[in-house]
């Protein structure tokens, strides 16, 4: 057995937000009582997220750089995450690279995609697809987006354009997604949050174990283990590796990339206890494979430049 990985860490999935500015409405008070999503109570993320505070959390992992993903930004006011997110201190790595929002079905999306593109710490985009019957625990509001075909229209031009694409939705919706990705060859796709097996009843996980199979047959898209806390509140590493072991086995260390997903996995583990988490299961795994899941996929899909010798202070300067 290898030993557990020390090196350096990207981390290719977090959010950051200032609710000063009030353009982040999921994260607004409710009227009443708090509202649950699908994963739980999101009260004690109600509250402002910076680079100080990433950095604290962060601190004792090695991360050297981090990919920032859009956060629920409001759609009234496009393009201004990226400027915003260009204004923070970025000299330690953290957003090095974003993962940007554009609503692909709308009128003006083509447009909004250029400018994104224009923006060379713009390497993704996302617009999630994640459909619940339940309103409550429903991140889109239609189902059958990625069936759209003014919606794969914004997604073609994206991939023009060379980015990539985060894809966010639930195991009843892999048989849509597989279609979309095999349509798609030349996108980039990214699995968000190891496919969100949130049923986690015995046909819950085996929707989502087969779902997870047939997409990974497909070689244009690679998965991020991220947040796998999400669903699993009470959770074990045994727990956990029931879930992460089978995204590796499906697409293999050069197509997986563990990732944090803070300040939203901070509602069920503290980031010590994650990255803890995940370095005690990959350590099964070779050195190589181990700096795969932790680095190199992620700065080879996100085209962060770097070498496994470089510490943050160098990631600034991507």
């Amino acid at each position: 057995m290898s030993s557990a990985y020390a090196g350096p860490v990207i981390d290719p999935h977090h959010h950051l937000w200032d609710l000063s500015l009030g353009r982040h409405p999921w994260l607004a008070p409710p009227e009443a009582a708090d509202e649950e999503m699908v994963f739980g109570s999101i009260a004690p993320i109600r509250r402002d997220y910076g680079v100080g505070d990433y950095l604290w959390d962060a601190a004792r992992q090695n991360i050297v750089a981090t990919v920032h993903v859009e956060a629920g930004w409001s759609d009234d006011f496009p393009l201004e995450e990226t400027r915003w997110l260009d204004s923070l201190d970025r000299r330690f790595g953290v957003a090095a690279r974003y993962v940007a929002r554009v609503p692909l079905a709308g009128a003006d999306a083509q447009r909004l995609v250029e400018r994104e593109a224009a923006n060379p710490a713009v390497v993704g985009i996302r617009d999630i697809v994640s459909w619940h019957p339940d309103p409550a625990k429903s991140f889109a509001s239609r189902e059958g987006m990625m069936s759209d075909p003014r919606w794969r229209e914004g997604l073609s031009r994206a991939t023009e354009l060379g980015l990539s694409f985060d894809l966010m939705l639930f195991p009843w919706q892999m048989g849509e997604a597989a279609r979309l990705v095999a349509d798609h060859p030349d996108t980039q796709f990214v699995l968000n949050h190891c496919g969100s097996p949130v049923d986690r009843s015995e046909e819950g996980l085996a929707l989502w174990r087969s779902g997870l199979s047939e997409l990974s047959s497909a070689p244009n898209i690679a998965i991020k283990i991220s947040d796998p806390v999400a669903y699993d509140h009470h959770w074990t590493v045994d727990s956990l590796r029931m879930v992460i072991d089978h995204c590796i086995a499906c697409f293999g260390p050069q197509r997986a990339m563990f990732a944090s997903d803070f300040p939203v996995a901070g509602l069920h583990a503290d980031f010590d206890a994650l990255y803890g988490a995940f370095r005690t299961i990959a350590a099964s795994h070779s050195h190589d494979e181990q700096e795969a899941l932790f680095f190199s996929t992620a700065n080879r899909i996100y085209r962060l430049g770097l070498s496994p010798s470089q510490t943050s202070q160098d990631a600034s300067h991507v």
